[in-house]
C-alpha cells in the first residue's frame, strides 16, 4: 500500500515534465524546412545529421534549430567608386538559399543570422571590388553586362565557400551623379552620330566605286565595238538592211548614195 502512493508521485512529476518540455520534445519540421540538433550532454552540435521536414520527437534537454532553405531574396543598395575614386549608387537583388545538407556547418560559423553575418557583406564586397575595376562609363552603359557577370561569379564563389548556393544576382539600377550622366549619354551620341557618318560614307564610296567599274567596263566595251566596226563590215549590214527593207509590201523609194562610199536610202513607208 505504501508503494501506490510513491509510485503515483512519481508518475505525476514524470507527467508535469513530460507537459512542461513537450514543446521541445516534439517538433514538426514544414515543407522548406530543415533542422540541425544540439545534444546539450552528448557531443554538441551534431552538424551532419540534417533533419527532414516532419514530426520529430528528441530528447527535452536537446534542442533543434531549424533552417528555411526555400529560396530567398535581399536586395541591397550601396554607394561604390569607380576605378578613377568617382562615386555611383548601384541597387543590386540576389536570390538564394542555404545548402540543405550543409546547414549544420552554416550553423556553426554563421548561426541563423547568416543572412546579416555572411550573405549581405559578401554581396557589398564582390560589387565594391568589382566596381573598382571599371569606369563609370563601362558600368553604366558599355560594359554592364561584363561587370554585371564578374559580380555574380565572384558572389557566387565566395558564398558556396560558405555552403550558401547562389540562385541569381541582377543589377536593378545604376545612378550617377546628374552631371557625369549628362556627361557621359551625350559622349555616346556623339559616338553613334559618328558611327551613322561613317557607315555613310562608306556606302556612298562603295557606291561611287560601283560606279567607276561599271564606267570603265562600258568604255572597254565600246573599245572592243569600235575596233571591230570596219567600212567594209558597215557597208554589208547596210545593204543587207537595204534589202529586207526593199522586200517589204509597204510603198517605199529607194535613193542611191553618191560616192564610191554611199549607202542607198529608201523613202517612203505607206
Amino acid at each position: 500500500m505504501t508503494k501506490q502512493p510513491y509510485l503515483l508521485i512519481v508518475l505525476g512529476i514524470f507527467a508535469v515534465i513530460l507537459i512542461l518540455s513537450g514543446s521541445s520534445m516534439f517538433v514538426t519540421l514544414q515543407p522548406g524546412e530543415r533542422g540541425v540538433i544540439f545534444r546539450k550532454f552528448s557531443g554538441g552540435l551534431d552538424k551532419d545529421a540534417v533533419f527532414q521536414p516532419g514530426f520529430h520527437v528528441i530528447a527535452p534537454w536537446n534542442q533543434m534549430n531549424t533552417y528555411v532553405v526555400r529560396e530567398q531574396k535581399s536586395e541591397e543598395t550601396m554607394d561604390v567608386l569607380d576605378k578613377s575614386g568617382l562615386s555611383l549608387n548601384i541597387d543590386v537583388s540576389v536570390r538564394f538559399n542555404p545548402q540543405y545538407n550543409k546547414i549544420g556547418y552554416l550553423h556553426e560559423i554563421f548561426g541563423k543570422d547568416y543572412i546579416s553575418q555572411l550573405v549581405t557583406p559578401e554581396v557589398r564586397s564582390s560589387v565594391r571590388q568589382v566596381a573598382g575595376r571599371y569606369s563609370a562609363e563601362e558600368i553604366y552603359s558599355t560594359k554592364r553586362k561584363e561587370v554585371e557577370d564578374a559580380i555574380i561569379t565572384e558572389t557566387s564563389a565566395v558564398l558556396s565557400r560558405n555552403n550558401i548556393q547562389m540562385k541569381a544576382l541582377l543589377i536593378r539600377s545604376i545612378n550617377l551623379p546628374a552631371k557625369i550622366k549628362t556627361a557621359i549619354e551625350s559622349k555616346l551620341q556623339q559616338e553613334q552620330e559618328a558611327l551613322a557618318y561613317k557607315f555613310r560614307l562608306d556606302r556612298e564610296q562603295s557606291e561611287a566605286e560601283r560606279k567607276r567599274i561599271a564606267a570603265d567596263g562600258e568604255a572597254v566595251a565600246n573599245k572592243i565595238i569600235n575596233s571591230s566596226l570596219t567600212d567594209a563590215l558597215l557597208k554589208m549590214r547596210g545593204i543587207e538592211a537595204t534589202i529586207k527593207l526593199s522586200e517589204s509590201q509597204n510603198a517605199k523609194v529607194v535613193v542611191i548614195g553618191s560616192g564610191k562610199d554611199g549607202m542607198p536610202l529608201i523613202l517612203g513607208n505607206n
